[in-house]
């Protein structure tokens, strides 16, 4: 139960942000919050094996907040326009985005650590530290000639690792 509510309070607030993007009602959303962990808890033996907790997590908030508001809708005479509904299209497509950008960085990572140490420096030094060649060299300890076949071996060989 401690690692259940250890569990609970390290999601709760990011829970809560992303709630907030997607509705304004934040007792509906803290009641929301609440049911996801306590069917997680209860449910747990039937759930399996859960790889990505936070995703899950994002995805029944978001699931969660779209059945109380269909029930709220289903059950008063409000139009639809009138009710503050989930706007789950920027929010997932956001939530995507991250996805995929830590997708792509662990795989330039996965690449990188493929390469030497030395082709891995030069390129780190020329690319995203953005030095010239001179300083390169300077920073190495080697000429010119040399930092230019290092990179060349290094990216050839990053090529031929992401093809």
């Amino acid at each position: 139960m401690a690692a259940f509510s250890q569990l609970y309070d390290l999601h709760i607030n990011i829970l809560f942000n992303y709630g907030l993007k997607l509705t304004i009602d934040k007792e509906l959303l803290k009641d929301c919050i609440h049911d996801i962990f306590v069917k997680l808890y209860t449910k747990k033996d039937e759930l399996g094996t859960i790889d990505n907790l936070k995703s899950y997590l994002f995805i029944s908030l978001k699931n969660k907040l779209c059945d109380e508001l269909r029930k709220r809708m289903y059950m008063s005479d409000t139009a639809i326009e009138d009710v503050n509904a989930v706007a789950p299209t920027d929010v997932e497509d956001d939530y995507m985005e991250e996805e995929q950008r830590k997708n792509e960085f662990s795989l330039v990572k996965r690449l990188l650590d493929q390469l030497s140490p030395r082709q891995r420096e030069a390129l780190t030094l020329y690319y995203i530290e953005e030095k010239k060649y001179e300083d390169i060299c300077e920073i190495m300890n080697m000429n010119y000639q040399s930092v230019r076949n290092l990179m060349h071996r290094g990216l050839t060989k990053l090529r031929s690792l992401a093809s």
